[in-house]
């Protein structure tokens, strides 16, 4: 999933990116209104975590440009702004949810699932192919109801799969999903992440297959009983 964090605090920025981060999330930060809305126009986002004082003007004017495009982007208003003008205004606006600054960041990671489970969001509840589940709410993957550990980067692959099971998922949208803009990310990094989760998903036994699209993407889908 890939969330835009409006937000010039540097320090903040980085607290938030490593919760997300831990929650499957690939974190883009934009400290400024022209950076935020550059990146709109480079890559889509499943939600915007949005700061209203900015050094360039006021998030509400973002906000009011994504509402008058008609985007339907989940958008997170996370602010110090506690009036109750403040919040009506964000809301009446476009926002979806509206965070109080301090905040605790695992709320920021639940207020963020809870957009994306509304419907229309990207988050379902559980997924599931042959003896293998994976609940998106906990982000708990298991094999015939034992859990199994996977890390944060392959877990957030698997989903991206298991949300179109049977399909070739392009390699340009798992990209997308999985990592961040500017991060450092080598040629080969998305074969290695499939062939770790491929090995992770046979050791524990779950009776699907990760098939390879040469030149196009990935398709995972349950094994086919032999004949």
């Amino acid at each position: 999933m890939r969330l835009l964090l409006v937000e010039d605090n540097a320090r903040l920025c980085e607290l938030v990116r490593r919760a997300l981060a831990a929650e499957g999330f690939a974190v883009d930060i934009a400290q400024t209104l022209r950076t935020a809305e550059e990146f709109l126009e480079r890559a889509p986002y499943d939600l915007i975590v949005l700061d209203l004082g900015l050094p360039d003007g006021d998030g509400l004017t973002l906000l009011r440009t994504l509402r008058g495009r008609a985007e339907a982007v989940p958008v997170l208003v996370m602010t110090a702004r506690s009036g109750l003008d403040d919040r009506i205004l964000g809301l009446d606006l476009g926002a979806d949810d509206y965070l109080i600054k301090p905040f605790a960041t695992g709320e920021l990671a639940a207020r963020c699932r809870a957009l994306l489970r509304r419907p229309g969001g990207v988050l379902g509840s559980m997924l599931t192919a042959g003896n293998l589940t994976l609940d998106s709410n906990t982000r708990r993957a298991t094999v015939a109801g034992t859990a199994i550990e996977i890390p944060p980067r392959e877990l957030s692959l698997l989903e991206l799969l298991l949300r179109r099971s049977g399909q070739v998922v392009a390699r340009a949208n798992l990209e997308n999903g999985l990592y961040a803009m500017g991060e450092e990310v080598s040629a080969n990094a998305l074969e290695a992440a499939v062939s770790r989760l491929r090995r992770r998903l046979a050791a524990a036994g779950a009776e699907v297959t990760i098939h390879t699209a040469h030149g196009i993407g990935y398709a995972l889908a349950p094994k086919q009983p032999e004949s």
